[in-house]
């Protein structure tokens, strides 16, 4: 029993914030059940279902569909009639939980989180060796979230506001460019790219083989295939040279050596061409980054991009490297000019040049 004195109301209050904790976390699955099984688009502009009626629209039971109901509705994800036993999805809540291509999408993080706890065993063993786990060894579920998680990001912010951000790249794409996508995953932000800016060409490389066979699939379902090639290349020897743009999307921080990545940058890039660093929102400082944003990150980081570095007994960045060391990467990868282009409350912009 310890012997310090116990202010009542700060144990209270931090009791109650981990309650709150415990029932999202517990939560988290339900939002994969409710996506895996198209509760939430079911929902979406239905008006007020009942849980039976929920139930015969998706195919589901009625039972376990009621007491998921009850659990959405606890948390504000759904809004519950007391007078008529009814739910209803709120049109915001629609926006974030329904609608794939809205800027607010958000399932695609509880994947995540789910790779995250199916990976629990063995990052608990390496906190005793040191050891990393490589992005490829982690269940396919972390693939598909981590796109579904940045495309919303993606969509409202790429060809909006970062391209443009940069200098003189939209009138090089607008002419006609040579781009590399190095990490591109399944692609999404090589597709929207493509898709905006067709004369243009794209070269989308990433490591993990089953990443890439969706990535051309996806390029394919889109219409854009034909300017598009996707290939598996790490980021420190990925082909080709003459690059107007290079573009790296949430990924420098989790590489091995982003110091090599960021020569091979210089290297294969053109003689006037721009290297865009799109990384999560981080201060330099420990500090700065102590709040809702930086929790997510660093979470995330601890369970992912730390490992996949150290897998490569690489200097593991994290997800909340900053802008500093970012910077220095770039410096010491050969470049020259470095600035911050553009910002969003969950990503920095960053734009390298020769």
């Amino acid at each position: 029993m310890t012997t310090t004195s116990i202010d009542q109301d700060k144990l209270n209050a931090f009791l109650g914030r981990v309650v709150g904790d415990m029932g999202a976390a517990m939560s988290a699955v339900l939002v994969v059940i409710g996506d895996k099984l198209g509760l939430y688009k079911a929902m979406a502009g239905a008006g007020a279902l009942s849980p039976a009626e929920l139930a015969r629209k998706t195919g589901t039971h009625e039972r376990y569909v009621r007491e998921w109901l009850c659990a959405q509705a606890a948390g504000g994800y759904v809004a519950y009639d007391a007078a008529t036993g009814r739910f209803t999805l709120p049109p915001e809540q629609a926006m974030a939980l329904a609608e794939e291509d809205s800027p607010a999408f958000v399932p695609g993080a509880f994947y995540v989180i789910e790779a995250g706890a199916k990976a629990e065993e063995r990052m608990t063993d390496n906190f005793r060796t040191g050891k990393g786990m490589p992005w490829g060894e982690h269940a396919q579920c972390l693939f598909e979230g981590t796109e579904r998680f940045f495309r919303p990001g993606y969509i409202a912010n790429l060809t909006a506001s970062w391209l443009p951000a940069l200098e003189g790249v939209v009138a090089k794409l607008k002419r006609g460019a040579k781009v590399a996508d190095v990490g591109c995953g399944l692609g999404a932000s090589t597709i929207l790219m493509a898709e905006a800016y067709p004369a243009s060409r794209f070269h989308g490389f990433d490591m993990h083989p089953g990443s890439i066979e969706l990535a051309r699939k996806r390029a394919a379902a889109a219409g854009v295939a034909d300017r598009i090639t996707f290939e598996v290349a790490s980021a420190t020897a990925y082909p080709g040279t003459g690059y107007d743009l290079v573009a790296h999307f949430d990924c420098l921080h989790d590489m091995g050596d982003p110091n090599a990545a960021a020569r091979h940058v210089r290297k294969t890039l053109a003689a006037d061409g721009t290297w865009m660093v799109v990384e999560p929102f981080a201060g330099d400082k420990v500090e700065d980054n102590l709040n809702p944003v930086g929790r997510v990150y660093y979470a995330a980081s601890t369970m992912l991009c730390v490992p996949n570095s150290m897998a490569a007994e690489g200097v593991a960045l994290g997800a909340q490297a900053g802008e500093g060391r970012l910077r220095k990467v770039a410096l010491e990868g050969g470049f020259t000019r470095f600035r911050r282009a553009t910002e969003t409350p969950f990503n920095l912009v960053l734009e390298a040049r020769p």
